[in-house]
């Protein structure tokens, strides 16, 4: 089990920098880095090292001190065998560190003891507590990149320097972040793991309302246990634009798309699941929520002149949650009408269509079957609006 093991951690700060207090220059940064034949000036060197110490000073205050333990000190302290802190660090994301690595502060040591801490008091089962973990692992990542990438994007336009400036000029700022990006990521989470709770209330209080018409199996004995409306939304021609675009532009068209459709998901009352590219996946509790938002997502992605057409495809129907994703037929389906939806066009299939059809905020156009990859002949039905306004945007 040691084999895998021997990664090194990033080189370390060079313990004789130059002292020089002041701040880091980008430009020297890069100069230096490109300096290969020549060799780096001095004015370089000087940069590099200020750059280092200011890394390694907003190091320090993240990870709450100087990395003193190795990793058998933290398991020891933990617990827990090497096994099973490697495990609980994998979860997390954490590289892998060997035997001899610094690679610890206490400050991880007191941090690390939470989830065994739980585990040993019966409060959650051992891989439950690996779940849980490697999803704070999983969407920290996700979200630090996220964090980091629309900062640099937003000094590179308003202060007119460059991407490898503005990574350099975010170290110097980042201290100044940390509290109250800390402080709303808290307050974000619990608001959602409020929302959450009130849906799993709602669901608890009122059964299965929602109509099921042509999905088998209540709560208990179904295939699946969610019942759920999935949608998809993609853009058309996706592939050959970003062919076409430069970094910026389609930087640009990306976040556009993104922004355009969790905030129609979010006023809907749906969940954005991902996105992947040029695709976008949500849920809703019901399948009239899960039409709404389909409609309105079309709609907004068509009135927005700086993106292409729009195709979305919505099922009702039900989905096994994982790992912050969603799997099933149901999920398959979805995607399998998105791919062969028309420009601007919103697709569901039969069952969906009957479950909406008294509905007069729906109209509802069967199409000629087609022949769907995994689900053999499918008739798709086309969705449009009927009475009322749908989704309104602020």
């Amino acid at each position: 089990m040691e084999g895998d093991m021997d990664d090194e951690l990033p080189p370390s700060v060079p313990a004789d920098v130059d002292d020089d207090p002041a701040a880091p220059n980008a430009a020297a940064v890069e100069a230096a880095a490109e300096s290969v034949e020549t060799g780096p000036t001095e004015a370089e060197r000087r940069a590099v090292g200020d750059y280092r110490r200011a890394a390694k000073s907003l190091e320090n205050l993240l990870l709450g001190g100087e990395r003193t333990l190795k990793r058998r000190e933290v398991a020891q302290g933990v617990g827990l065998s090497l096994f099973s802190a490697r495990k609980l660090w994998r979860a997390l994301g954490m590289p892998n560190f060997t035997d001899d690595d610094l690679a610890f502060t206490t400050e991880d040591l007191e941090h690390l003891k939470l989830m065994p801490n739980l585990v040993r008091n019966g409060v959650l089962t051992e891989d439950a507590a690996l779940s849980v973990t490697r999803a704070i692992g999983q969407m920290t990542d996700r979200m630090v990149v996220w964090q980091v990438e629309a900062l640099i994007e937003d000094m590179v336009a308003t202060q007119g320097i460059s991407d490898a400036e503005a990574r350099v000029r975010l170290v110097e700022e980042l201290p100044n972040l940390i509290e109250p990006l800390e402080e709303m990521l808290v307050y974000s989470w619990r608001r959602q793991l409020s929302a959450g709770v009130q849906r799993l209330a709602v669901r608890a209080r009122e059964g299965l309302e929602a109509s099921e018409e042509g999905r088998t199996g209540g709560e208990d004995d179904a295939p699946l246990p969610l019942a759920r409306s999935v949608g998809f939304a993609d853009l058309v021609s996706y592939t050959s634009l970003s062919r076409r675009m430069n970094e910026k532009t389609l930087a640009r068209l990306v976040q556009t798309f993104e922004n355009t459709c969790a905030e129609v998901i979010s006023v809907g009352g749906g969940r954005l699941v991902k996105t992947v590219g040029d695709e976008v996946l949500y849920i809703a509790e019901t399948p009239t929520a899960g039409a709404e938002i389909a409609l309105a997502l079309s709609r907004e992605i068509a009135a927005d002149e700086r993106l292409p057409e729009g195709r979305v495809a919505m099922v009702w129907g039900r989905v096994l949650s994982r790992l912050g994703d969603i799997y099933g037929p149901t999920v398959n389906l979805a995607a399998r009408l998105t791919a062969i939806a028309a420009p601007g066009q919103v697709l569901v299939d039969e069952l969906t269509a009957g479950v909406l059809g008294s509905d007069a905020r729906f109209v509802l156009s069967p199409l000629e079957a087609q022949n769907v990859r995994g689900f053999g002949e499918v008739r798709p039905v086309a969705l449009s609006r009927g009475e009322g306004t749908g989704i309104v945007l602020d």
